[in-house]
């Protein structure tokens, strides 16, 4: 009976999801990056990101994943981040007010299990 009553109280906890689980953030921001989008189909836990504020700057290292291809993420922060005032500083590489922006997604998995983990690192210049 107690065991049917604490799995009962358990479920809406599971089915909601934990900290530091995965779960979609839209319209949403790359965790510990309050101005930078995260791109529509890519999830990211909510505690995700590691963020270290020095006196020259701020170190953000985040990720999030997502079933996108690395040319489509590439291709909305290529849009996105000008809009923003980045400026491109190579390949997934972007520079702004004295930080710079590193972005990279590697595919891990295959077939329908496969995923791409996008990175993202932010550092002053």
């Amino acid at each position: 009976m107690r065991l049917a009553f604490v799995a009962a109280l358990s479920l809406p906890l599971l089915l909601a999801g934990g900290p530091g689980l995965a779960r979609p953030v839209e319209p949403g921001y790359v965790p510990g990056v309050e101005d930078l989008p995260l791109m529509p189909g890519l999830t990211a836990p909510t505690n995700g990101a590691v963020v270290f504020d020095q006196p020259e700057g701020r170190i953000v290292e985040s990720a999030a994943q997502g079933d996108v291809s690395a040319d489509a993420i590439n291709a909305f922060y290529s849009q996105t981040l000008p809009q923003l005032g980045w400026r491109a500083a190579g390949a997934g590489r972007w520079a702004r007010d004295g930080e710079r922006l590193e972005i990279t997604a590697t595919r891990d998995g295959t077939g329908s299990r496969a995923e791409t983990m996008v990175r993202f690192v932010l550092r002053p210049q």
